[in-house]
């Protein structure tokens, strides 16, 4: 795609979803963190049900030692490679209390050094938890990427650095929502939605779905207007944990 249409492609993702959400549930960075970690290989559909009576119990590292990892297990027994996740993730608290004062870093090489904390885990908890611009590839963001054309890749490295280089300064905050939100529900793996897609005649996909005349249609509707400016009044200063869908925490006596 040329910068011209890569800008057109995310304002019109950003005019469809102006304020996009993290699906995991989580209350605070740490608990992003520990949801992130689950959701591997996982649905945040089945994390969230997981982790919504854990984070109740534990919603700290310091809760999270005390509370134990056969414990753990017992909350999170639901999902794929739960024994590795438990262990990952009693291990990471305790390097949390230990070398960080039971707080997150913001901070990429010390968040990687935690166990189960990849380069992708990495990126989100930046974006989500800080606000940081960072793009965390994962498949439905590497299918985008390169079905697309907007920044192919062999490797979700070679895609990040690639979204990196591309992506309008104004658009990377949220770019990571909107393009997994689109692979998710519009830009699916065995059959595109592509009849419904805002940005399908931008799209180098060969085989598209759906009359070209609908696709055509649609995209005439989706151009002009002012661009959306991505999250205006975002604070770095500060967590933001209101950047993602935070646990009702209801159930636990203040």
């Amino acid at each position: 795609m040329t910068k011209t249409e890569i800008r057109e492609f995310y304002r019109r993702l950003a005019a469809a979803r102006p304020i996009p959400r993290t699906e995991l549930e989580f209350i605070n960075p740490y608990t992003l963190l520990v949801a992130v970690v689950l959701s591997a290989q996982a649905t945040d559909v089945g994390v969230n049900k997981a982790t919504e009576k854990l984070f109740a119990l534990a919603d700290t590292p310091e809760k999270m030692l005390s509370l134990g990892e056969e414990r753990l297990v017992e909350h999170i027994r639901t999902i794929g490679l739960f024994r590795t996740k438990a262990r990952n993730i009693m291990a990471l608290s305790r390097i949390l209390v230990e070398r960080h004062q039971g707080t997150v870093p913001r901070d990429r090489a010390a968040l990687e050094a935690l166990p189960g904390v990849g380069r992708k885990t990495a990126n989100v908890v930046l974006n989500v938890a800080f606000g940081e611009p960072t793009i965390a590839v994962d498949t439905h963001i590497f299918r985008v990427a390169n079905r697309t054309g907007l920044a192919p890749g062999k490797t979700p490295f070679e895609v990040e650095m690639a979204l990196e280089q591309r992506t309008p300064a104004a658009y990377k905050p949220y770019a990571h929502h909107w393009l997994i939100l689109h692979g998710r529900y519009v830009c699916k793996a065995r059959k595109p939605d592509c009849a419904d897609c805002v940005v399908a005649d931008l799209c180098r996909y060969e085989a598209k779905t759906g009359p070209a005349e609908l696709i055509a249609a649609r995209a005439a509707g989706a151009e002009g207007g002012p661009p959306v400016a991505p999250n205006p009044r975002r604070r770095r200063s500060a967590p933001a944990p209101a950047t993602g869908r935070p646990v009702n925490r209801r159930r636990t006596p203040r």
